[in-house]
């Protein structure tokens, strides 16, 4: 098969339905990627309660792996899939400000880092630059992005044509820059669609801006994103954050937030957010949220998981993530349905306000 399809089945406005077929399976989209920085999600999760999670995206980080195990000893494990046992797509991101920046690395080829590891996806190279940032430094910064972009995508056509490539029909996506400046992004985005690549995303944002200056930009770029291509928004972020960014055209989201906040007691409800620390949980034996159908909240309760984390107990790392990944993989699903059946603006109006406040 070719390397990718997308196929949009269904708008609404600007928030988009689509399938995207790979080599290592079809995500149905809008979908949340699950954040795997060395192979592994935090927490004790494996790639089999992934599957029980409804994951259909695993994420990992080409430096760490670069560092520890090594990309060629993967490569020599048969690549990433093979490694860890996931059989759903990858997306490894381009490690590009650490190759850029340290220089122990800066004789590696990273494109070929991650031919070796073998992902379904692989991020081009880019500079992410830190908001707020002057004018002229971010408008050399994406004429910069756009060289390295041209560079990787080179090299990888070179690295898939190569015999014994992990994977020779490896995904490559640019990615979009230009920090808060409008016009830049919207320039940078005309430039990079040139180039006809796997896929786009949206790079450099929810790194302190407020919200709705991310979406505005969001809102600008998004006219000149290629309309047959999946989009993609790093590092993103909040059920608000993600409920926004499908309203104005997102088909891909990550972010560390789930598995991380979960780890200190911060989960997500369809009431809202409860932190599970404080003490009115200590006798609760209700589940963490009575509608969710998670695996722990078919079977634990608030009292239990509390006692876990306080405790310090492994297992409560591994339940409290699991219960939150579940959360998010559910909440793209109710998404997926209220695009599917033409309410998404009803949706949207409705859960915005709930699934982000404290409770």
């Amino acid at each position: 098969m070719e390397k990718s399809k997308f196929t949009l089945l269904k708008t609404e406005g600007t928030a988009r339905r689509a399938t995207f077929e790979t080599v290592h399976g079809t995500v149905q989209t809008p979908a949340f990627m699950n954040v795997a920085t060395c192979a592994a999600i935090k927490g004790g999760v494996s790639p089999e309660d992934l599957k029980e999670l409804h994951c259909q995206v695993m994420l990992s980080n080409t430096y760490h792996l670069h560092v520890r195990p090594g990309d060629e000893l993967v490569r020599e494990c048969g690549g990433l899939h093979k490694f860890t046992t996931w059989d759903g797509p990858i997306l490894t991101d381009s490690g590009g400000f650490q190759v850029f920046s340290l220089a122990s690395l800066r004789k590696i080829t990273g494109m070929q880092i991650q031919s070796n590891l073998g992902s379904t996806i692989a991020m081009a190279f880019d500079e992410c630059v830190e908001n707020p940032a002057e004018y002229k430094y971010a408008k050399e910064s994406c004429a910069r992005t756009t060289r390295w972009l041209k560079r990787c995508k080179a090299k990888m056509d070179e690295l898939n044509a190569k015999e014994g490539t992990v994977n020779p029909k490896q995904m490559l996506f640019g990615i979009n820059q230009g920090c808060t400046y409008a016009d830049l992004r919207v320039e940078h985005m005309k430039e990079i669609a040139e180039l006809d690549l796997d896929g786009y995303a949206i790079g450099g944002l929810a790194v302190g801006e407020p919200a709705e200056v991310m979406y505005e930009i969001i809102e600008a770029v998004e006219p000149y994103m290629p309309k047959n291509k999946i989009r993609y928004l790093m590092g993103v972020g909040t059920p608000s954050n993600i409920l926004n960014g499908v309203e104005r055209g997102v088909d891909l989201f990550d972010c560390v937030m789930p598995s991380r906040n979960a780890r200190h007691g911060h989960l997500f409800t369809w009431s809202g957010i409860i932190n599970i620390n404080n003490n009115k949980y200590a006798t609760d034996m209700r589940p963490i949220d009575e509608n969710c159908g998670c695996p722990v909240c078919r079977r634990y309760s608030r009292a239990y998981v509390r006692h876990l984390l306080k405790a310090q107990e492994m297992l409560s790392q591994r339940l409290l993530v699991m219960h939150n990944l579940w959360f998010y993989n559910t909440l793209m699903e109710e998404i997926r349905k209220a695009l599917d059946e033409g309410r998404f603006a009803e949706f949207k109006a409705h859960w915005d306000p709930i699934v982000s406040k404290r409770i």
